[in-house]
């Protein structure tokens, strides 16, 4: 799926219960991610280190959603040894998985390898993570082979990232930003808007090209 894609409302089945996407989402910003399948080793940590972090999405107004193509009863079994696995866990485990055995959904979501996609014996979902908006449309998607594990702090600091610059839109984040770095300014605002957008102060920084885009502020 294209960033700015509106993500199609939906219904399935999840351990946590029926859900109806947009109506289960409601007004908070979502992680959907989907793994190759239940009961391997790579998604067991994945949904287990997800789960010991989801407190930090909560704290972000984030809720979480996984995907697979098994079953309903293989995803249950399947919580319990992440369960014993990451026993750090809190309490119950903390997000819905969705059952799509069907892979309709999958392909729906264009969360499917393109080497197996036309095989509906062989296809098998990809590591997709869509982060989507309030507004249900994806604003960050990460693709993943089955290969090589998700990293959570990665996901936690692009949400940081998203929220920032979408209520605060003369602003984006540089390459390795954290929370509480500067920020850039995007180069179509104008130097005297400058003062009132950014009253604490702005840094410029000189360029060979004698071009004065590169702006940064940490007044956010």
């Amino acid at each position: 799926m294209r960033l700015g894609a509106t993500i199609p409302d939906f219904s399935a089945q999840t351990t946590q219960g029926p859900i109806q996407f947009y109506e289960w989402q409601g007004d908070s910003w979502c992680v959907l991610f989907s793994h190759p399948a239940d009961f391997t080793p790579v998604c067991t940590t994945e949904l287990g280190r997800i789960a010991v972090h989801d407190h930090e999405f909560k704290k972000r107004g984030v809720k979480v959603l996984a995907h697979s193509c098994d079953k309903l009863k293989s995803h249950s079994d399947w919580v319990a040894d992440i369960k014993s696995y990451c026993l750090d866990i809190p309490g119950e485990f903390p997000y819905p998985i969705i059952a799509d055995d069907t892979r309709e959904l999958a392909v729906k979501l264009d969360m499917i390898d393109e080497e197996n996609k036309n095989n509906e014996d062989e296809a098998m979902t990809v590591r997709a993570l869509y982060i989507i908006g309030p507004d249900h449309k994806l604003k960050l998607s990460m693709l993943y082979p089955a290969s090589t594990g998700r990293n959570v702090d990665e996901i936690l600091r692009v949400i940081d990232s998203l929220q920032i610059t979408s209520k605060l839109k003369v602003i984006a984040t540089p390459a390795n930003w954290t929370p509480g770095t500067k920020v850039m300014i995007l180069p179509h605002v104008k130097d005297e808007e400058l003062t009132k957008l950014f009253p604490k102060g702005v840094d410029r920084v000189s360029m060979p090209s004698g071009k004065s885009y590169v702006r940064t502020t940490e007044d956010y």
